[in-house]
């Protein structure tokens, strides 16, 4: 695991900008640094050391340097690769998975992409074409922006590289922040530093004589098969144990984060690390160490844990801010850098149990097609004519439900964590509200055009709040703390088993994750496979009902810059009403307050 950045210029002083810009990511790589620069690019390396220490750092060549390469994640077919292109000639001085990519540009050329399993961001420089080539992993677990000034192009696995290029306008993109107030992450690939994109997940591309072109190289496909369910528990035993054998490639230890639900329980049970670590707080019902301890127990493997504290969570916030480069409102963040920095104590790699969920059908809000089928059969006319009627009154679950039933999923369903509606988005800012969000998830509902409704919210959680939330925050908060986390779920082999499930695989009446539940019955050796999945749950909630945090909230809320984008009296009331225990607003307040706390900490303290 690394970081890299880099830029394509006819500048002189390459040396110097691209050695800042790699220093300013030297959390992601601590171990070493590598640079390479002709008269017309400028590539930059931070490593992090997990496969082949001594031969493997970069950047990294072919036999006459005429391809350059530098690269921030783990190839897991790489033996396989190694050996299929060394029998069409190849010769390999090291043993690291940076040198297939190296050879394989050279064999494959743009297709390289689709040979590859694993998590990476890389850029390659073609010498002899005077063409940069780079790409992101199929689903987005390792993160590369873009964006370009005049004649010049640059690139960064974080954007706060690209503070240290003289030229870099630093500007504040308020056109995505309606869409932000919903989504509570940035949901778009325009960022909020205006002309910073992200580069999109099973996306490469080209940058020669100074066009850039996208390729998009994957995309999901559900085929659903109708089969005995043993034989599909048994497709999924077979590949999650293939998974996370190949996860655990790596010439340092790898330990395990650990909750007490089932995702992180099933690979725990199936690694077998010698070190897993959770974190849980004070009030016992957000409290996962006792779940977790029983389960390593029976393993017989160590865990070690951490009680957060209120103070400790709320100090680190804007170091939160810092790392994630752009407003994220999921409080798991939090806890997830704390468990990140628990386990940089002993280990360098930590699998975790992300994209279960998404691939397996594990969101109860899956089940609405099973558990409410008797009104699904109420024509969507009269339901339709409910639903408006409804959204007039206040937000209320039962009132919820049918707001939701009498729209299509098309015009409502944005992902699991939809905060604020668009109205009322509208209605606490001053800046205008342009996106729309059926207009960011439209391309992706077309994509899944006559599947059934699981797969559409499938669809539209893996490619928003997996990609954008979740890996997100994994990638910078595992970073952060200088260790790299690997994503056994989250693998272009599993993907093609759980794109395969048919519906009663992945959710009954009864149950979600059906088919996973049964297959990790196999090896956890406690009942963590029945329990429902409660992430990293924090106490925000009722912290927020605490004088010390509303105070400064109150102040955040009445900052300068809430003043100019937000209607302040409005957003008072929901913090009001949140403490008085009027309304249960945490999830809203906490949504502003993160968007306020990152502003403030890029734009008005970080040069």
């Amino acid at each position: 695991m690394c970081g890299i950045a880099g830029f394509v210029s006819k500048r002189k002083d390459k040396d110097k900008i691209v050695k800042a810009m790699g220093d300013r990511i030297i959390h992601r790589g601590p171990d070493g640094e590598g640079y390479y620069t002709d008269e017309n690019v400028a590539l930059g390396h931070r490593r992090l050391s997990i496969i082949d220490l001594e031969l493997g750092a970069q950047p990294m060549f072919n036999e006459d340097k005429s391809i350059i390469t530098i690269f921030n994640g783990e190839i897991y077919n790489y033996i396989e690769l190694r050996a299929e292109l060394k029998k069409m000639g190849h010769k390999f001085t090291t043993n690291s998975d940076t040198e297939v990519l190296v050879h394989g540009f050279e064999e494959w050329h743009e297709d390289l992409p689709t040979k590859l399993r694993g998590m990476f961001a890389f850029v390659i420089w073609d010498k002899n074409e005077q063409k940069l080539f780079g790409a992101r992993d199929h689903f987005g677990i390792k993160p590369l922006y873009y964006t370009q000034i005049a004649d010049n192009f640059l690139f960064a696995s974080e954007i706060k590289s690209f503070l240290e290029y003289p030229e870099f306008k630093k500007e504040l993109n308020t056109e995505i922040l309606g869409p932000y107030l919903s989504f509570n992450y940035t949901p778009t690939e325009e960022t909020f530093f205006k002309n910073v994109f992200r580069l999109n997940p099973g996306y490469s591309f080209t940058y020669q004589d100074g066009k850039l072109s996208l390729n998009r190289y994957f995309k999901l496909t559900f085929k659903e098969k109708e089969r005995d369910f043993a034989d599909i528990v048994e497709d999924v035993a077979n590949v999650m144990e293939d998974s996370v054998q190949k996860h655990m490639l790596s010439d340092v230890e790898v330990g395990s984060f650990l909750s007490s639900g089932i995702d992180s329980s099933y690979i725990v049970s199936l690694a077998k690390p010698d070190n897993t670590y959770t974190i849980g707080y004070d009030i016992p019902k957000y409290n996962e160490a006792e779940y977790a301890k029983d389960l390593t127990d029976k393993l017989g493997i160590k865990n070690k844990s951490k009680k957060i504290k209120k103070d400790e969570y709320l100090k680190v916030i804007p170091k939160i801010m810092y790392h994630m480069d752009e407003p994220l409102a999921d409080p798991s963040a939090v806890a997830l850098y704390f468990v990140s920095k628990l386990a940089s104590q002993d280990v360098k790699v930590v699998l975790s149990g992300e994209g279960a969920d998404e691939l397996f059908g594990g969101y109860n809000t899956y089940r609405e097609s099973v558990d409410y089928s008797f009104y699904n059969k109420i024509p969507f006319a009269i339901r339709k004519i409910i639903s408006k009627i409804c959204s007039i009154f206040p937000e209320h679950r039962g009132i919820n439900f049918l707001v939701r039933r009498g729209q299509t999923l098309e015009e409502s369903y944005i992902g699991v964590n939809k905060v604020f509606t668009e109205k009322e988005a509208k209605k606490i800012l001053k800046v205008p509200v342009t996106i729309k969000n059926k207009d960011l998830t439209k391309k992706y509902f077309e994509e899944q055009k006559g599947k059934d409704e699981i797969i559409k919210r499938q669809a539209i959680d893996i490619n928003f709040w997996l990609i954008k939330d979740i890996f997100a925050k994994a990638d910078r908060m595992t970073m952060a703390n200088s260790i790299e986390g690997r994503v056994p779920f989250t693998d272009v082999e599993v993907f093609k088993v759980a794109s395969s499930l048919p519906k009663s695989a992945k959710v009954t009446k009864e149950n979600t994750k059906v088919a996973l539940r049964e297959a990790a019955h196999r090896v956890i050796p406690n009942d963590s496979y029945k329990k429902k999945k409660l992430g990293f749950p924090v106490p925000l909630r009722e912290w927020m009902r605490e004088d010390d945090f509303y105070q400064d909230i109150k102040e955040k809320f009445n900052s300068d810059i809430a003043i100019k984008l937000f209607d302040t009296d409005k957003i008072m009331k929901l913090l009001d009403d949140h403490y008085n225990k009027k309304c249960d607003n945490y999830k809203k307040v906490w949504t502003i307050y993160c968007f306020i706390v990152w502003y403030q900490v890029f734009f008005e303290k970080v040069s």
